[in-house]
């Protein structure tokens, strides 16, 4: 479902264009395409792709037989100072505009230099593929424009508090991962999870691989262990 949320314009003409819900038009897609799904149907996302797959299992709950949220994003964190920076950039058209004819210029230098700055900053820990994907897909204006609204539209959205009583209802067929440093996904959230949901099956991932675990080979292949481990679990 991260996918879903992160990619789902690959070309905009307009911030407009990126909702964090779900519109009728994906909705009703998503209800057609399941409609003669008759194997049990699990749902992993990862940041706000959780918040996004809690949603479509609340919407579809007779078709998903299980959820799994890695690292989520459910609420607003004000404790974090970046999430306080990202919200007030998010939040101001001048900013958006600066923030993102930055990016694009840095997208219009030779490749290997983009690629070093990339390595040295945000992706010194990346796998190059990471690294490459990054310089190729993200240094655009139009881009970050789409994620900067996508930010905006997300910090209103998860200010609201979550369904606790359908996290409730449905605590047997749902899985939470924290990571032990993670703003995103704090630990907060995970003792608030606890004290509102007794007997959810959380989780901490202790070997350090942030938030951004699918950026490294290591990170990659030890959640995608533990999903595999969850679900089969579950279904045991």
């Amino acid at each position: 479902m991260e996918g879903y949320s992160h990619c789902k314009n690959k070309q905009i003409t307009s911030v407009q264009a990126t909702e964090l819900t779900p519109p009728l038009s994906s909705i009703n897609f998503i209800e057609h395409e399941l409609q003669d799904v008759e194997v049990p149907i699990v749902l992993v996302g990862h940041s706000i792709g959780s918040y996004i797959s809690l949603d479509i299992f609340k919407r579809f709950q007779e078709k998903v037989t299980y959820c799994i949220c890695l690292y989520p994003f459910l609420a607003v964190n004000t404790k974090s100072s970046t999430q306080t920076i990202i919200k007030k950039i998010a939040a101001s058209r001048i900013l958006c505009t600066g923030v993102s004819s930055i990016v694009a210029v840095l997208g219009l230098l030779p490749a290997w230099i983009s690629r070093i700055l990339v390595k040295n900053s945000v992706g010194n820990s990346w796998c190059p593929s990471a690294v490459e994907a990054l310089c190729t897909h993200v240094l655009r204006y139009h881009t970050v424009q789409n994620m900067l609204y996508m930010a905006m539209t997300e910090f209103e959205k998860l200010s609201e508090v979550p369904d606790w009583s359908f996290m409730r209802e449905k605590k047997s067929q749902m899985a939470f991962l924290f990571g032990v440093d993670d703003h995103w996904g704090p630990l907060d959230l995970y003792e608030e999870i606890s004290s509102k949901v007794p007997g959810a099956v959380l989780a901490v991932e202790r070997g350090g691989y942030t938030h951004a675990f699918s950026c490294t080979e290591a990170g990659s292949t030890w959640v995608a262990q533990h999903v595999s481990g969850s679900i089969k679990n579950y279904f045991s």
